[in-house]
């Protein structure tokens, strides 16, 4: 059911004008309070100021802006924890193209309504993320429907516009850190990146309590691992082959890959509320964690933080804020 295909950085040049049909560029500010608790310039790719308020609608619109006129009335499944499908829904809507999205049971009800406000069928099927895509793909099989991974290359290519707006706004950036769920932001960011300027590091942020991605990095290899993390956005228990291909590109791969704690990333949704005034998920946050846990690697560096999503539910905002 994933697509195999790598993506390249011509994919990433060429998905430009599909995604500027329908979204715009977001902000990357730099913030004095930030810059100060890490000890580094710190600026903010605020991709929590789309629309669907995540760093995913990139993908979707160069997805479903790319298939022909019989694709599109066959329509599009997936699955999703939250983000990746609004982006899917949002694409199918202002695409003319049908959406059917399968959430795990539990999944932020938010999310879940907002996926159906923008016009998507809704399917509560499985346990987790990986149970609801393994069943949504087999349906899509029946119908003949195309499936979309969390990882195809029209996705990646998509996501990766933003990093071109960061290396764009900031051609000096030395450091871009970037939250990790099935990888397809980590491994554009650094796509894109080293394409660019070979020098710029770039760190992949994953949660604690989800690290299948970060140990199969470590490991080289495809390795899976409980899910017991609160952040939906890096709710994955496998890696996927070609995401973890293009992070462990030996030209265009990831540098390094850190681990953050739940409580972590809840101090940063504050800390971003505080000195942004900025709603960030759990997930959105991990950037600015990570760049606290290594603040005395970053010290005086020039660092780009993605918010890759700004989606959180608001009884765990509550709790956060207390």
């Amino acid at each position: 059911m994933e697509s195999n295909q790598v993506c390249v950085f011509e994919d990433v040049q060429a998905a430009r004008d599909r995604v500027y049909r329908y979204l715009h560029k977001t902000p990357l500010h730099e913030y004095a309070g930030l810059s100060e608790l890490v000890g580094a310039r710190v600026f903010v790719k605020h991709e929590n100021h789309h629309a669907v308020r995540a760093f995913k609608v990139r993908g979707g619109v160069n997805l479903a802006s790319s298939l022909d006129d019989a694709s599109r009335q066959r329509g599009l499944y997936t699955a999703s924890t939250g983000n990746h499908g609004q982006s899917i829904a949002f694409a199918g809507q202002v695409t003319g193209t049908p959406v059917r999205v399968a959430l795990p049971e539990g999944a932020n009800p938010s999310k879940a309504a907002a996926i159906r406000e923008l016009g998507a069928e809704v399917v509560f099927h499985g346990r987790d993320f990986d149970e609801a895509r393994e069943w949504i793909g087999e349906e899509a099989t029946k119908t003949g429907a195309r499936f979309i991974g969390p990882t195809d290359r029209e996705l990646i290519a998509g996501v990766g516009t933003y990093t071109l707006e960061i290396m764009e706004a900031q051609p000096d950036i030395e450091v871009i850190i970037v939250p990790v769920g099935a990888g397809s932001g980590a491994s554009a960011t650094s796509l894109v990146a080293k394409t660019i300027n070979s020098k710029v590091q770039v760190i992949a942020v994953q949660a604690e309590r989800a690290p299948a991605i970060y140990r199969s990095w470590k490991a080289r290899t495809i390795t899976a691992a409980a899910m017991e993390s609160t952040a939906e956005g890096l709710a994955t228990r496998v890696a996927f082959e070609n995401t973890l291909s293009m992070m462990l590109n030996p030209t265009t791969g990831i540098d390094d890959f850190v681990l953050v704690s739940d409580e972590a990333m809840e101090e940063s949704v504050r800390l971003l509320v505080e000195h942004t005034r900025n709603l960030a998920e759990l997930g959105g946050a991990a950037a600015l964690a990570a760049a606290i846990q290594l603040k005395d690697r970053l010290a005086g560096a020039k660092v780009a933080i993605v918010m890759s999503g700004g989606n959180i539910a608001m009884d765990k905002l509550r709790r956060i804020l207390g």
